[in-house]
């Protein structure tokens, strides 16, 4: 009987103490649990503490972006002042290239003209030097003064083919309006069709331009 009793006392006690135990594991479990809470409630504070800044930092530096590409779309006064003067420059010096190559253009002409003016005056005592060396008797040819004719004239001669000066080939080529100025047809059985077989005055070019017509006989 006393081993009995001393066994249900022994179970009491052990069921008194794991309540008890029971009991603090609760009471710590409810310490653990509100030391979390506070703890998170602490953390979420510094948190938005910490994040308040960044988002200002954020909204500043947002707002300072926004300035500052406003600021650049923007342009300067100095720099449309120096692009407007820029372009006026560029668009000067385009006329002014215009204008000098208009400039040499005409400049050119005027000289070909002038050129062209004096040898038309020129050919005309050429005309006269071969139609008085071929007026020379043959037994004259010798003579001192009509070697010196024949010397002045082949130095014009000479002189107008530097320049560019070349007569136009006329007898036995075919006719050609653009060099040759038919005055007379004539019906030639030997001659070919559309051939000059004489040439009454010689004509001239300069630099590949006709500054006076051959005037010739053209066959068939």
């Amino acid at each position: 009987m006393e081993n009995h009793k001393n066994q249900e006392e022994m179970v009491k006690e052990a069921m008194e103490e794991a309540k008890k135990a029971a009991e603090a594991a609760k009471e710590q479990e409810e310490m653990t649990q509100e030391e979390t809470a506070e703890d998170n409630a602490e953390n979420d504070c510094e948190a938005e503490l910490e994040e308040a800044p960044e988002e200002e930092e954020t909204e500043e530096t947002e707002g300072e972006k926004k300035g500052f590409f406003k600021k650049k779309n923007k342009k300067d006064k100095k720099d449309e002042k120096i692009e407007e003067l820029t372009d006026r420059l560029k668009r000067q010096m385009a006329e002014f290239d215009n204008f000098r190559k208009r400039t040499e253009k005409e400049k050119s002409a005027m000289y070909e003209t002038g050129a062209k003016s004096v040898i038309e005056k020129i050919l005309p005592v050429v005309d006269n030097f071969e139609r008085g060396l071929m007026a020379v008797p043959e037994e004259q040819k010798e003579d001192p003064f009509v070697q010196g004719m024949d010397k002045i004239y082949k130095q014009i001669m000479t002189t107008l083919e530097e320049i560019g000066v070349k007569p136009i080939e006329a007898v036995g080529v075919e006719f050609n309006p653009d060099l040759h100025n038919a005055v007379m047809h004539v019906e030639d059985e030997e001659a070919g069709e559309n051939v000059i077989v004489e040439e009454f005055q010689k004509g001239y070019t300069y630099r590949d331009c006709v500054v006076r017509y051959s005037m010739v006989k053209v066959a068939n």
